[in-house]
């Protein structure tokens, strides 16, 4: 408890990511774009054009990633949004000159060492794909609806721990904001604030 509430605290950083720019707007069409997966394979957002999107920045070193993966909240989250025909595409924009970054073999091996339920992994060494959304930490969370706009932006969850005990009393954002618009309902909570680590962009990108 101890290790991570000074975790907690060194992690603080985690709205400070210098390189990110501003954020795409909920409300607005997505942006765009093209990257390629864990296996070479270019995936697009308009590949999914008429669909749900969920796309979640990964960076498996991140302890606030790892509290959503270790006790399975992630992976369980994916999989009753995949279950209903939502697409989910993880992101690594994790420089390669970073410490925690993972070549695409690594990472998918990870992925499939936690049982994750994406629909693809995909790589943005660049960062492009993370600049265009304004993605500042690992988790950070956005939602696409079917006409292609941006419905949701912001954490996975109400409780800006990196403890997995705390998950339980969280309100899981993104399993609310897919039940509304997979409703037809407008989302009530758009925008709420990422927490996590800054995302690891490269230099100069």
């Amino acid at each position: 408890m101890k290790c991570l509430t000074l975790v907690s605290a060194l992690a603080l950083s985690f709205f400070a990511s210098s390189g990110a720019a501003l954020a795409a707007t909920v409300g607005q069409p997505a942006p765009n774009f093209t990257a390629v997966d864990t296996n070479g394979k270019p995936v697009s957002l308009a590949d999914f054009k008429g669909k749900h999107v969920v796309l979640e920045w990964l960076n498996p070193g991140c302890p606030f990633v790892q509290k959503h993966y270790k006790p399975g909240n992630m992976q369980g989250t994916q999989k009753e949004a995949t279950s209903k025909g939502v697409v989910w595409l993880a992101i690594s924009s994790t420089a390669p000159e970073a410490s925690d970054y993972k070549k695409p073999a690594d990472l998918a091996g990870w992925m499939k060492s936690q049982n994750a339920a994406a629909t693809a992994t995909l790589m943005d060494d660049d960062g492009k794909v993370g600049k265009a959304y304004g993605a500042r930490t690992t988790p950070h969370m956005y939602i696409v609806n079917p006409a292609g706009t941006l419905v949701y932006a912001g954490a996975i969850d109400s409780n800006r721990s990196a403890n997995p005990a705390d998950i339980p009393a969280a309100t899981n954002y993104v399993k609310q904001a897919l039940a509304e618009t997979l409703a037809g309902k407008p989302v009530s909570q758009p925008s709420t604030q990422p927490y996590g680590c800054s995302v690891k962009y490269a230099t100069g990108a």
